[in-house]
């Protein structure tokens, strides 16, 4: 099938997927109010094969070195297949497969499925890597970026993390982990009973974002957006936290959005 842009609807909510861009959610209306910051570069893009930032491009694959382009010098940042052209495979009102083949610069041949579906009061989103042959470290995350206003007062963030990921000069998490201190943030957080935050623009609307993954980054030092980053593993993770795709073993993660008006 063709990589047009596809609307979901359930309820009063509509979901924009582009798969033409990098396989990104590229709007959440509900009941006409958009949630997503509007951009060819925003919405909510997927971030794999990795997650955040990579040190300086270089991950350990093995014994061998592997080398990414530096898009975020002097690191590698999101992965590729959000600068890539996903294909459909298939489509209903409120549920769309679409897919990547991952490709160079990423050193493994393999593919990446993600499943949008949509209910009246939520949004759920399931990413899976699966190797043709080869076994190789990947992570799976999502970036959304949310509107900081609705048009009323700014949006609250609460979640109640075990630790903060504390962050180097150089933008990456130390390894040591750390009391959580005072935002704005662009930090790694653990959840190990999984990501659970809560977004709630007063007197307007809820917003819960949840995974089973116990990694969350929020990046909040934008003046337009918030964003709640689910992933299965820190930022540098194929250095640090590598989860291996095998041929028997796919990598797989799942986010829920979840919302009530208030």
């Amino acid at each position: 099938m063709s990589n047009d842009d596809i609307t979901l609807t359930a309820g009063d909510a509509e979901v924009s997927v582009l798969p033409g861009n990098g396989g990104r959610i590229g709007g959440l209306r509900i009941g006409g109010t958009e949630l997503l910051r509007q951009g060819e570069r925003f919405g909510c893009f997927p971030m794999v094969p990795w997650c955040g930032r990579i040190r300086e491009g270089r991950f350990l694959d093995g014994a061998t070195v592997r080398r990414l382009p530096l898009n975020s010098p002097p690191h590698a940042i999101h992965g590729t297949a959000r600068d890539g052209a996903w294909r459909t495979a298939r489509v209903s009102q409120d549920e769309a497969v679409i897919t990547y083949e991952l490709v160079d610069p990423w050193p493994h041949p393999g593919r990446v499925t993600q499943i949008v579906t949509l209910a009246e009061d939520s949004l759920t989103l399931t990413m899976s890597v699966e190797t043709y042959d080869d076994s190789f470290p990947a992570q799976i995350g999502w970036h959304p970026w949310f509107h900081r206003s609705l048009g009323g007062d700014d949006v609250r963030l609460d979640f109640a993390p075990a630790w903060q990921e504390e962050r180097g000069a150089d933008h990456l998490p130390t390894g040591n982990r750390i009391d959580v201190e005072p935002g704005p943030w662009d930090d790694c957080f653990g959840m190990p009973d999984g990501v659970d935050v809560t977004l709630t623009w007063p007197g307007q609307l809820e917003l819960k974002v949840t995974s089973r993954e116990e990694w969350v980054v929020v990046y909040d030092e934008q003046a337009e957006a918030v964003c709640v980053e689910p992933q299965t593993g820190p930022p540098n993770g194929l250095n640090t936290h590598p989860r291996l795709v095998t041929p028997l073993e796919p990598l797989e993660a799942t986010t829920t959005w979840s919302w009530r008006r208030l």
